[in-house]
């Protein structure tokens, strides 16, 4: 899909950076709320406990998603001392975000599978997709993405400090290798797209 964004026409590119802002936005703010419960002050003060997308835009992560079709929030700060529960806290806080996604994409399939939408398919679908891509896509247990902070949490104590450890020196390069195996690699690119084309098929009946 990503590799198509520079053959999409001008509305198809529209509703590309729509959803993705939106799933951007909904995907940090719902970290900076669930730490913001847990007790942390730290997104609130930072400004990130907000729907305005503007607070959550990474200008690096802006550009390509403008240019490229694919791009990033900024990362909501969380200073898990204040968590009343750290390890816990943690964990709910890393998953928020993805939750969020799958929420926000059931929200906005409803009109596709009741069969209201209007005309607006294409925009809607969109936004279904880009939502289950970014909930799938950072459940992975790789550094920095969300499913690292899970998988932390869940280990015990000496091996989250060996998975930390490891994924921080390395999780950069196996998450540029993943990238680019979804995109060249037949079996990545399957195992990456269609559960989320299942998981689509359910929610909008299309």
């Amino acid at each position: 899909m990503l590799g198509r964004f520079g053959s999409m026409s001008l509305a198809e590119m529209i509703a590309w950076v729509v959803a993705l802002l939106i799933g951007v936005t909904v995907h940090e703010f719902a970290h900076a709320k669930r730490a913001a419960m847990a007790g942390d002050p730290t997104p609130a003060m930072a400004g990130r406990v907000t729907l305005n997308p503007l607070a959550h835009l990474d200008p690096i992560g802006t550009i390509m998603i403008l240019l490229a079709g694919f791009g990033w929030g900024k990362p909501v700060p969380v200073n898990a001392a204040f968590f009343k529960h750290p390890r816990q806290d943690s964990i709910m806080v890393a998953m928020w975000g993805p939750i969020s996604n799958v929420i926000t994409a059931t929200l906005f399939a409803l009109p596709l599978r009741l069969g209201i939408a209007a005309g607006r398919e294409d925009l809607l679908l969109t936004i279904v997709t880009i939502n289950l891509m970014l909930a799938y896509f950072n459940l992975m247990p790789i550094y920095p993405l969300d499913g690292s902070h899970v998988m932390a949490g869940l280990l015990s104590y000496n091996k989250a400090r060996a998975y930390e450890d490891f994924m921080h020196r390395y999780g950069m390069l196996l998450l540029i290798g993943l990238v680019i195996g979804i995109g060249q690699v037949p079996i990545f690119g399957f195992i990456f797209t269609y559960p989320i084309h299942f998981v689509r098929h359910l929610l909008t009946g299309i």
